[in-house]
Formats: C-alpha cells, sequence, structure tokens
C-alpha cells in the first residue's frame, strides 16, 4: 500500500498492525529519520516524481500537508478552495489532473491522491481501496473526489470524524475519506464517547467506551491541569484548561508550548516527546528521531484513527 506524505508513521503503525503491507512516500528528512528508526518501509522522495505503476499494491492511502487548510496556518488553501474544486471536478471528466495556474505549490499537493487514483485506473488497475484524510476544511474536496470516484465504479462514503471516538486521548477533527471498488463501503462506527466539557465519561450510550483521557495514557504523571497555547479572542488569560481525567487537546506542532500545572498551580515539566505522542495514539517506545520532532508528532495521523479507516475500507 502506497502512503502518500506519509510523515512519520501514524497510518504505517496502524497497518502493521493490522498486517497490511505499507510503503511510505515522504520528503521531509525528520520524518525519515523516524520511519527508518521505527523500521518502516520508506521511499524519501517527493510523491509528484512518482507513479502508481511504481508500486505495485492494491490500496492507496494519503493525508496531504494540512498547513495551508488549517485555521492555524497561511490560509492558502481555504481561499483557493474554489480553484481546487474546479481541478477536480475537470479531472473527473478528462480522466487527468492538471494544477490551476497561480496556485500554492503546497495548496496544490492536496490533488496529488487523485492524480495517483485516475492514473491506476486508467491504466486498468485500479486500487481496491482508498483512504485518505486531513483538516476539516478539506471536506469539500473529498465530496468532489467522491464524485469523481463514484463515476468509476467505487463506493464512497467521507465525513468529519472525531477522533476522541476512536480512542485518540485528545479532541481531535478530521475529514476522512474511505473508498471500496469491490463492495459497499461506510466510515467506521465509533467505538467510544465523544468528549463533552463538563459531562462525566462514564455517561452516554453503554455501548461505548468511555472517551481516553490523558491519564490512562499518562498514569505516571499524577495529577495535573494543561494550559493550551491556544488563547481565546488574543487573550492569554484566556486560554483553555483541561484536567488529566480529560482528553487532550489538538495535538500540534506547538504542544510543546501547552504548560502543565498541578492542582496547586504549580508548575510541572512539560510534555516529553514520548508523551506527545502517547497523545496522538502512538505507543511510548516510538522512536521519535530527527530534528522538529514536535512538528513531527502534530502532523501525524493519529494510529487509532487510521486503524479505524483502514479497517472500513478493506474489510
Amino acid at each position: 500500500m502506497p502512503d502518500l506524505f506519509a510523515g512519520p508513521g501514524g497510518i504505517d503503525v496502524a497497518a502493521r498492525q493490522l498486517g497490511i503491507h505499507l510503503t511510505g512516500i515522504e520528503r521531509d528528512a525528520n520524518a525519515v529519520a523516524t520511519r527508518r528508526s521505527a523500521l518502516l518501509d520508506t521511499v524519501r522522495g517527493d510523491v509528484r516524481d512518482f507513479r502508481p505503476v511504481d508500486f505495485d499494491e492494491d490500496i492507496l492511502a494519503g493525508g496531504p500537508p494540512c498547513q495551508t487548510f488549517s485555521i492555524g496556518g497561511t490560509g492558502k488553501g481555504r481561499a483557493s478552495l474554489d480553484a481546487l474544486l474546479g481541478a477536480v471536478k475537470t479531472a473527473g471528466a478528462h480522466g487527468f489532473v492538471t494544477t490551476p495556474e497561480g496556485l500554492d505549490d503546497r495548496t496544490s499537493l492536496v490533488l496529488e491522491p487523485l492524480r495517483w487514483i485516475l492514473e491506476a485506473h486508467n491504466s486498468r488497475h485500479p486500487y481496491r481501496a482508498i483512504v485518505l484524510e486531513q483538516v476539516p476544511a478539506v471536506l469539500p474536496i473529498w465530496q468532489a473526489y467522491a464524485e469523481v470516484l463514484e463515476a468509476r465504479g467505487y463506493s464512497v462514503a467521507c465525513r468529519v470524524l472525531n477522533a476522541e471516538e476512536y480512542g485518540v486521548p485528545q479532541t481531535r477533527r478530521r475529514a476522512a475519506l474511505v473508498a471500496r471498488l469491490d463492495g459497499p463501503v461506510a466510515l467506521p462506527a465509533p467505538t467510544h464517547r465523544p468528549y463533552r466539557r463538563g459531562i462525566p465519561r462514564c455517561d452516554g450510550d453503554p455501548a461505548l467506551l468511555p472517551w481516553v483521557a490523558m491519564a490512562d495514557v499518562l498514569p505516571e504523571r499524577g495529577p495535573f491541569t494543561v494550559i493550551s497555547n491556544y488563547g481565546t479572542g488574543g487573550d492569554p488569560k484566556n486560554r483553555g484548561r483541561r484536567d488529566c481525567d480529560e482528553p487532550a487537546f489538538t495535538v500540534t506542532g506547538k504542544i510543546s508550548r501547552f504548560r502543565l500545572v498541578d492542582f496547586d498551580g504549580h508548575e510541572l515539566p512539560r510534555f516529553t516527546h514520548a508523551e506527545a505522542g502517547q497523545l496522538q495514539g502512538f505507543p511510548a517506545n516510538y522512536p521519535w528521531s530527527g530534528a522538529d520532532i514536535s512538528q513531527q508528532i502534530g502532523n501525524a495521523c493519529p494510529p487509532p484513527l487510521a486503524a479505524a479507516l483502514l479497517r472500513a475500507a478493506t474489510a
């Protein structure tokens, strides 16, 4: 399975747990260092320099860079939404992807999975299953992808999912797409209850597990409160707080800015890289390597969410 924009290995960890072979394509040297330390099958390079014929696989996964689409990013992707939707529609009609003129180079990468899908289909070796994930702002693009895929015989489902509903110890919203060529497909049903501030996690649907708290994966920390780096209305005094018996705030590349205090307000050491990785759902001993590790962690797809998506697409 080629994994486009594979990062440090979130989808790979899930694939390995499920017995699915995956080859990650990643150009960032730091993420590649982590992948190789984790013994993940890796090709270093730009996904635009490869084609489906280079990988003898029938499943495609990908999570294009999100910085130009995320709320905390540049906003160029959101501003180019109409151009991107037009490019997807044109690609569906013509059978190949043409990047609109003047489109930001990083933003245009969200079209790469479609290029791979159409090239594989045109060569009569279409992917049997497809899994894509990105920030919520990309959902309209996935919906446009769905129309192109359905016209080529795929069953497709896409929607914004809440990561804590799949056992990730943080609140994180992601736009997900799953598609199958050989049968109906649906997005994975939640396994855990949604987080609602002020509502005990024992409340809710008894058929679902309680959401996973920070203390569940970091028990050695003892009691603590997290003060996020996200200001409310620009006022640092209004920064969000969550106790250790709640899920973490969304883990981003700036997680090192999260302050931790005990219940008496005394400062505690900030999250280590290992702990930040655990809040994303990685194993405690995951071998983070290279530089800019906080950014690697924040960019990764949480393995529990990836596992749920892979099961939905391949079961």
